[in-house]
C-alpha cells in the first residue's frame, strides 16, 4: 500500500504472503473490518477504492514494476523462501526512498490534495 500525506514524507506499507495463503486473487484488505476500523479512527486518513484493475491509476502497480525491473529481473529463484527474501529486500529498498514512492504516484498522473474542511472522503 502506498501511503501519501500532504507535506509528510510517503510511505510504503507491504505484507507479502505465499501464494498458498492467499484466497484467490484480489485479497480486499483495504475493505476488511480492521482497515476500516482504523480508518475511521483517523479522520487525516482518505480511502479510494480504486477499479479492480486500474495500473493507470494504481501507484502500486509503479512498486510492481520497479520490482520487475530491478531485484526481481532475469532471477531463477531456488524456491519460496529465496522468492520472499528478494521480495523483501527490494520493497525495502523502495520503502527507505519516499522519492521513489512518489515517483510511483506521479507514474499515475493523479496529485494530491488537500481539503481542510473535508476531514475524510471515500469513493
Amino acid at each position: 500500500m502506498c501511503c501519501y500525506q500532504p507535506g509528510e514524507a510517503s510511505r510504503l506499507i507491504y505484507r507479502p504472503r505465499p501464494a498458498s495463503q492467499v484466497p484467490g486473487h484480489n485479497l480486499n484488505t483495504h475493505r476488511a473490518a480492521g482497515m476500516r476500523e482504523y480508518a475511521d479512527a483517523h479522520d487525516w486518513l482518505t480511502i479510494v477504492q480504486l477499479p479492480p484493475y486500474a495500473p493507470d491509476l494504481n501507484p502500486v502497480e509503479g512498486v510492481r514494476s520497479l520490482l520487475r525491473r530491478g531485484p526481481l529481473a532475469n532471477v531463477a529463484f531456488a524456491d519460496d523462501d529465496h522468492l520472499e527474501r528478494t521480495l523483501r529486500r527490494g520493497l525495502r529498498h523502495i520503502q527507505l526512498q519516499p522519492d521513489l514512492i512518489d515517483g510511483c504516484l506521479a507514474g499515475t498522473r493523479l496529485t494530491l490534495t488537500h481539503h481542510p474542511t473535508t476531514t475524510r472522503r471515500d469513493q
